[in-house]
């Protein structure tokens, strides 16, 4: 019963935490530092007991999870989501945290890179005795290490908790409001799933066959973006306890990576990239300004990873003309349609029905059609004139800043964005409307 008051208590304190965070945009931060922004995600928030400690709750749980809209999958989480809600501390805190078991088998927590007594450490079977279903185990230590970007996780029975979603951040803000003070401080998890088309269990025993990827449980058309005024200074949080490497890379500005899972890099030996690697047990920060205001992509950089749904067990047909069998086929599979032949982003604008409970394999609108992307894909939106963090819409182009063709162009007159170089229709399967010909 104390579990589940304080289970229900920490819900109402999320949803309280985000009014308030919608409402202070632009405000002063009533923090000595900048809250971590994690997209399609929560904050945990805390209580001071008598004695000066921090008090967090955690539940650890299956639950119910929305991978993007159309795909609901049978996760395990924490406080019902994956991944679980940011934990923010800063150096020097005493901290504890009570972590109430409802999954059907035992599990303990690990807090990942922290350094803590050995009793505290969250090992099940060597540092703990496992959290029995239904029990509540007690974790306490003060945070005495740098700042930095940590983690927690199941450590029991990894394979199957931890791929189904049991992991979060531990974020460490250093007791110094100004060192290295960011205007917008963004977290993202990384992970992978294998979830059959048509099915909503995913298997936790897949070791490399992966077919949907996400940002912080969510894959694209389903990730926020990241909103950021022009002139700000960003920072960007990557974590990963996956299975793979992860090579994420961000359109439009070079950065510098200012911090791992072992604490902030001094300044004289952080390096400037565009695509930063993030392997399984690590973090990484990075840094730039965003001086440059546009939609830019962020995504993983292995092909399949900014996907959904991705098969490996169909034929190529790449190039290979089908015509010759496609009446054949037909006869056996009425309203059969040969792909494949010129690519796949054909496939974008066919909105063929799948299995249900399944993402097409690349999704999501852009203001010029399809972006023939999925899976751990987002947008950083940086404007000039923001009056709020909310989704600001798509970019608008300065004239003479948008490439464009040099011949007859024919342009949708509901979606004047989606032009074709020959006349027809609209390709979209809600309009259809007679294409015309631009000035």
């Amino acid at each position: 019963m104390k579990a589940m008051t304080r289970r229900l208590i920490a819900g109402v304190v999320l949803v309280a935490a985000g009014v308030l965070i919608h409402f202070s945009a632009f405000a002063d931060d009533a923090e000595p530092f900048t809250p971590v922004v994690t997209p399609n995600g929560a904050t945990l928030e805390w209580t001071l007991a008598e004695d000066g400690y921090k008090v967090f709750d955690l539940t650890v749980e299956v639950i119910e999870w929305e991978i993007a809209p159309g795909m609901v999958i049978h996760a395990w989480g924490y406080n019902g989501r994956t991944p679980g809600p940011t934990i923010e501390v800063v150096q020097g805190d005493r901290v504890r945290i009570y972590v109430t078991n409802l999954l059907p088998e035992q599990t303990a927590v690990h807090w990942h890179g922290l350094l803590l007594p050995a009793g505290m450490d969250g090992v099940s079977g060597l540092t703990q005795r496992g959290i029995p279903p239904g029990d509540t185990f007690m974790y306490e230590f003060t945070v005495n290490q740098p700042p930095g970007t940590q983690m927690y996780h199941s450590h029991g029975d990894e394979m199957v908790q931890i791929g189904l979603g049991t992991m979060g951040f531990f974020i460490i803000h250093p007791r110094d409001p100004e060192f290295r003070r960011v205007d917008r401080d963004f977290a993202i998890f990384l992970s992978e799933w294998s979830v059959e088309p048509g099915s909503s269990m995913p298997d936790p025993s897949v070791m490399t066959d992966f077919n949907i990827f996400t940002f912080n449980g969510r894959a694209f058309p389903g990730t926020e973006p990241l909103v950021v005024k022009t002139g700000e200074r960003v920072r960007i949080r990557i974590g990963n306890v996956a299975q793979d490497a992860h090579p994420i890379h961000l359109h439009g500005y070079q950065f510098r990576v200012t911090g791992t899972d072992g604490g902030p890099i001094p300044e004289s030996a952080q390096w400037p990239e565009t695509t930063v690697l993030v392997a399984p047990g690590q973090t990484r920060d990075f840094e730039f300004v965003a001086n440059v205001p546009g939609d830019w992509a962020m995504h993983c950089h292995k092909r399949h990873h900014p996907m959904n749904a991705m098969g490996h067990a169909i034929p190529n047909t790449l190039g290979v003309d089908q015509s010759p069998l496609t009446g054949q086929i037909r006869a056996l599979l009425p309203g059969y349609m040969p792909m494949g032949e010129k690519g796949m982003h054909e496939m974008t604008e066919m909105n063929m029905p799948g299995p249900p409970n399944t993402l097409p394999m690349m999704g999501g609108e852009g203001p010029f059609g399809s972006v023939g992307m999925g899976g751990m894909f987002t947008v950083l939106k940086v404007r000039d004139d923001l009056v709020s963090y909310e989704d600001p819409g798509w970019y608008d182009h300065p004239p003479n800043e948008l490439a464009e063709s040099i011949h007859t162009r024919f342009a949708c007159p509901v979606h004047p964005r989606l032009i074709r170089m020959v006349p027809g229709r609209c390709p979209r399967a809600d309009c259809g409307k007679h294409l015309m010909q631009m000035e």
